[in-house]
């Protein structure tokens, strides 16, 4: 063992260019952190039965991960993989597609699905993620919810961070036909919201008015607890495959889960009217889907401790960070405050050199679609753009955070931030003595 310790030392040094005093940080971070693993394996071991159990009760078989082509009428192993995902979420019906290509395409379908001319929206969770904003219509883009008459307005996280309840509960008017609450920080300096925090808005919002439709983005958010929002009263929840219950095997797609007349409406936004859920291949993908679901709750505590570990050895370099390694945990994304353009090119230079795929490329900030300013994405993936494999991404403008999540070993995920550092201090954006 201490020969094998010596190795990985000497690996690190002399391959991966990680300095003898990154190292000593590194363990003594390890040491501090250990007591909050053991709460993290405790949630994982929950859900990974949760997850064997939906599988047999749908009695999952081999003959499932068999395709059909064309219209895909009765096809049996998209139809199982819905089932499934209806039991680990405890909803009533689901949509499970290759055809989503993204979290944000899922939330765009159920808005579009679900909302008519003079409905409102209104966001209980600030402003939504970057990307939904040109859907909504807050910032201008063709083929916006705006644009067919939708109007949208939010509720504003207090100062504390904590959401507003007694606004949200006052925001609430005969026009308003969906509340929607986003799990996740998103690009914003703010707790990803708990289960608890989010089935106190559900409270809040069905007590004064049963029949609006509260709807989750989950995006980053599964399997951090052992309930999720749909357990807590959620009407509709929506996340992508490439994230958290993808496992890192998922090639692509995102999940709708909910009631089942509410699935019903979007499914005809999906396919048309008239056609719904009963059309649309799986690629063969059912197993890989199935799989990756099956590996999620280990896939996402890994990343969770990973997670933890960046946290705090950049809170001991003397950066804010969000949470803090101790905070409650209900999403992957760690976020960490560097202050300058510079750093975050830096971080995220780093965290491109520990990919497995494309470590000898560099990322640049682009205007990438669906956003407001240059944004930087570093990630070296299996699939393109899985944010559940190790990846850092932020937008190039104040206060310079950086959005650092994934990792599908805990090995990995401490890599990546050893990388990130070793490369702030070769381009001269910290100093550690």
């Amino acid at each position: 063992m201490i020969q094998l310790i010596k190795e990985t030392k000497d690996m690190l040094l002399n391959f991966y260019g990680i300095s003898e005093h990154i190292l000593h940080l590194s363990e003594c971070v390890q040491r501090e952190i250990e007591g909050k693993f053991e709460e993290i394996d405790y949630i994982k071991e929950y859900n990974q039965y949760k997850v064997l159990k939906a599988m047999q009760k749908s009695k999952l078989s081999d003959i499932h991960f068999n395709w059909t082509t064309g219209y895909g009428y009765n096809d049996i192993g998209r139809e199982k993989i819905e089932e499934i995902y209806s039991y680990v979420f405890n909803t009533e019906d689901a949509l499970v597609r290759p055809i989503i290509v993204s979290g944000t395409h899922a939330l765009s379908l159920c808005l579009t699905g679900l909302l008519r001319p003079g409905d409102e929206i209104l966001s209980a969770t600030g402003k939504p993620y970057d990307t939904l904003e040109e859907v909504i219509g807050i910032r201008e883009s063709k083929g916006s919810l705006k644009e067919f008459g939708i109007t949208y307005k939010q509720v504003d996280f207090l100062e504390n961070g904590d959401p507003d309840y007694i606004n949200i509960k006052q925001c609430i008017t005969d026009k308003t036909k969906l509340v929607l609450i986003q799990r996740s920080k998103g690009y914003s300096w703010r707790k990803s919201l708990t289960i608890e925090d989010i089935e106190k808005i559900i409270k809040i919002v069905k007590s004064t008015r049963e029949d609006i439709i509260v709807m989750v983005d989950n995006c980053y958010g599964e399997f951090l607890e052992t309930k999720e929002p749909t357990d807590v009263g959620a009407d509709v929840m929506a996340g992508s495959l490439i994230k958290n219950p993808g496992g890192g095997l998922a090639l692509t797609g995102g999940y709708i889960v909910g009631k089942r007349h509410l699935i019903d409406l979007i499914s005809y936004r999906l396919t048309s009217a008239g056609v719904g859920k009963e059309c649309g291949l799986t690629f063969g993908t059912t197993r890989t889907v199935l799989q990756g679901l099956f590996l999620a709750p280990n896939t996402v505590s890994e990343a969770v401790k990973g997670a933890i570990f960046c946290s705090r050895i950049f809170e001991k370099l003397g950066y804010d960070v969000l949470p803090s390694y101790d905070d409650p945990r209900s999403d992957i994304i760690q976020c960490i405050n560097l202050g300058s353009p510079e750093s975050v090119i830096s971080f995220c230079k780093g965290i491109q050199a520990a990919a497995p795929v494309d470590s000898f490329v560099s990322p640049e900030p682009w205007d990438m679609p669906g956003y407001d300013c240059d944004v930087i994405m570093a990630a070296g993936a299996f699939v393109q753009g899985s944010s559940i494999e190790l990846s850092a991404d932020a937008p190039i403008k104040p206060p310079y955070n950086v959005y650092f999540q994934g990792g599908l070993t805990f090995t990995h995920s401490k890599f990546g931030v050893l990388k990130a550092i070793s490369q702030m201090i070769y381009d001269k954006n910290i100093n550690i003595t």
